[in-house]
């Protein structure tokens, strides 16, 4: 099967459908097995569609009365 790019929000989409089913436990093993390769696959693109997004988003600053844009760091919005 080729892989088609989707979008964040039909993968999310498609991963809390696979969640669901898994959690029911009334899908036979095979095709649970199938579902939980399938949704970590997702869950991998999705992961890099957020890192990818995060490196993107840029927080704007007040610095000695001038504001100046800098890259977002995860480690300082922690440390608040």
């Amino acid at each position: 099967m080729a892989a088609k790019k989707q979008s964040f929000e039909a993968s999310m989409v498609r991963l809390e459908e696979i969640v669901r089913k898994l959690e029911q436990g009334d899908t036979p093993l095979s095709d649970s097995v199938a579902l939980f390769e399938e949704g970590t696959k997702l869950a991998g693109a999705l992961h890099k569609l957020l890192d990818e997004a995060e490196q993107k988003v840029t927080v704007l600053r007040e610095a000695d009365g001038r504001l100046e844009q800098t890259p977002f760091s995860r480690e300082e919005e922690e440390a608040k």
